[in-house]
């Protein structure tokens, strides 16, 4: 896997109208496997200020671009941030978040071909007092054969299936 180095080119991406959602990150030239994409860049905070800032946001409203590094530190790509804000969420994703010496980097995990969209799971974590709806606020609508419904994580399990009726016939027994 690349890493990151004063000397490497720019990474071949463009940001632009995304189907997913707004904006999106997509590859201008053909990315390998392994390649490491571009840093998520963005003001250095802590949770306390994370929240003071987004506080005033209605309930509903999923759209920040926090990145959480650690239990300390959250990257705020609302303030000088870069291109990486805009990847966007899918449950079958093409790229991946690392988190290395409290840096936060864009991985591709398969070959990106031209104009393909990078995309890695969020996996925004659960809270004790999320709302009930909080599934629905944090939405997925990535399309994809496996898609989970929610950028949240871990998944809820599936409500358990009710046992089948039971059939009030009798079957006649042989004799």
């Amino acid at each position: 896997m690349s890493r990151p180095d004063a000397r490497e080119e720019a990474p071949p991406i463009e940001v632009r109208e995304s189907p997913l959602h707004g904006l999106g990150v997509f590859a201008t030239a053909r990315i390998a496997r392994g390649r490491r994409i571009v840093e998520y860049r963005g003001e250095r905070i802590s949770h306390a200020e994370a929240d003071r800032r987004y506080d005033h946001k209605e309930p509903g409203d999923n759209h920040t671009f926090l990145f959480t590094v650690d239990a300390h530190t959250v990257i705020d790509a609302g303030v000088d941030g870069n291109e990486a804000r805009f990847v966007n969420h899918s449950c079958e994703p093409n790229c991946e978040s690392v988190i290395e010496a409290g840096r936060v980097f864009i991985d591709a995990i398969r070959t990106i071909e031209p104009g393909e969209e990078l995309t890695y799971d969020y996996q925004i974590q659960r809270e004790a007092d999320d709302p009930p709806d909080i599934d629905q606020v944090f939405a997925c609508r990535c399309g994809r054969e496996r898609c989970r419904g929610t950028m949240l994580w871990p998944p809820r399990p599936p409500p358990p299936r009710p046992p089948p009726p039971r059939s009030r016939e009798r079957r006649a027994r042989g004799r």
